[in-house]
């Protein structure tokens, strides 16, 4: 009989969610720490997937087993309508201390000299959505944020 131990957890299929995400993963992989070219890759496989993943429901629900001697992951999108009880709702009216999507999206509109109304018609949304995103209201879904990075580059993970 082979012992194993399985954590799942369901996040919000947002960008914010994503340093969640790599936190989950890395308590995970305690017992191996990554060196950092691999925990660079990690991080890059993790994103990649969850653009892959992301569902309809906007949720994705990550699980995790540990064997004795490996460790592995399940990326799926969820159905779940609800966050893992112990995971606070996200407050929509506190930032990101980190760098925000919208600043980030504000920059890439600057840097590819970009309008909003150009940016929604290329990202297949409304140019309501765009402002929302740069005001900080919203954030785009992963499904949305495969068509901003091949629109404007990688999103950066903080």
């Amino acid at each position: 009989m082979v012992s194993v131990e399985v954590s799942t957890k369901v996040f919000p299929a947002r960008p914010s969610a994503v340093p969640e995400i790599r936190e989950f993963l890395r308590g995970c992989l305690a017992d191996s720490p990554l060196p950092e070219s691999e925990d660079r890759e990690l991080g890059n496989t993790i994103l990649s997937t969850l653009l892959a993943a992301a569902g309809p429901a906007g949720m994705i629900e990550i699980s995790c087993r540990k064997y004795p001697g490996r460790v592995e992951f399940d990326v799926l999108p969820s159905a779940t309508a609800h966050l893992d009880p112990a995971t606070p709702e996200p407050d929509p009216e506190e930032p990101d201390p980190a760098e925000s999507f919208a600043e980030w999206m504000t920059e890439a509109l600057r840097r590819t000299g970009t309008t909003r109304e150009a940016a929604a018609q290329r990202l297949g949304v409304s140019v309501k959505t765009v402002n929302r995103w740069i005001g900080g209201q919203t954030e785009p879904r992963l499904r949305e944020l495969r068509r901003i990075q091949d629109q404007f580059g990688d999103v950066p993970l903080r």
